[in-house]
């Protein structure tokens, strides 16, 4: 947990003395708006690997039924993981359930991030091959059911310098330069854990991405991910994930869904 506060904090105060734009800047006076991949404060783009430093019980071993630690559940969310039972999902053909926005960035998995077009953000996982799609600008969600990955609208949160400051340093590491947040809805009903703790397609997500450069030159991506259910959760859950920056696709292995480890 104190990794996981300090990583978050450090990002923030970075850029706490700048100024914050939530929309990208206009191109020039009286200008439309430029597209978010050409006003992109950071690039997520390339190949991500996690770093699994916390929750390990959860994430890399088959919880035990039963092991709710962490998670603010309601007495009926309670009931319902008590009742969960992976050969129901299987036989129902739902074993992606673990594997909906608000859970998938706490799979031991690869993460592979491109631009789909100038307004949205794709990103792809191997452990259980979803797919997500970040909608910058004034997207509108399409009708249609509920999915796992939901309906993302994306916002570039980027850094300025104050009038008359110098022009940011394009070698300069990533904290501070600005972070992407997304707000995620319309989701299909799933699972916060692969041992059942559910989230109801009332559940919302909101997301915070933040680069960082250790002191050995790693590049790391933390996600701060916030999800609230009436439902399900008496007050919003919220965890961090860690990835690492790859320079190629090793270790890349699409593998579908599995209700266990």
């Amino acid at each position: 947990m104190k990794y996981r506060i300090v990583k978050r904090t450090l990002a923030l105060t970075a850029s706490l003395a700048l100024p914050i734009l939530a929309q990208p800047p206009g191109g020039g006076r009286g200008g439309p708006p430029q597209p978010a991949k050409a006003v992109a404060p950071i690039d997520l783009t390339g190949y991500w690997v996690s770093v699994v430093n916390e929750d390990w019980r959860f994430r890399m071993v088959m919880p035990v039924h039963g092991d709710y630690m962490g998670v603010p559940m309601t007495l009926e969310s309670k009931r319902v993981a008590d009742a969960w039972d992976p050969a129901k999902d299987e036989g129902s053909g739902e074993v992606c359930k673990a594997y909906g926005a608000p859970a998938i960035f706490r799979i031991p998995e690869h993460l592979h991030f491109t631009w789909q077009d100038d307004q949205t953000l794709k990103m792809e996982t191997d452990a259980g091959m979803q797919t997500r799609l970040f909608h910058f600008g004034n997207w509108k969600a399409p009708a249609g059911p509920a999915t796992l990955q939901g309906d993302s609208a994306a916002t570039w949160e980027i850094t300025r310098a104050g009038r008359g400051g110098p022009p940011p340093d394009p070698n300069a590491p990533p904290q501070g330069k600005g972070s992407l947040t997304v707000t995620t809805t319309h989701l299909k009903a799933g699972y916060l854990r692969k041992n059942g703790v559910p989230y109801s397609e009332n559940a919302a997500l909101t997301e915070y991405f933040d680069m960082l450069k250790e002191h050995n030159g790693d590049i790391m991506l933390v996600v701060t991910s916030v999800v609230t259910d009436p439902q399900y959760l008496r007050e919003p859950f919220i965890v961090s994930s860690h990835f690492k920056r790859q320079s190629n696709d090793a270790g890349w292995k699409p593998e579908p869904c599995s209700v266990k480890w």
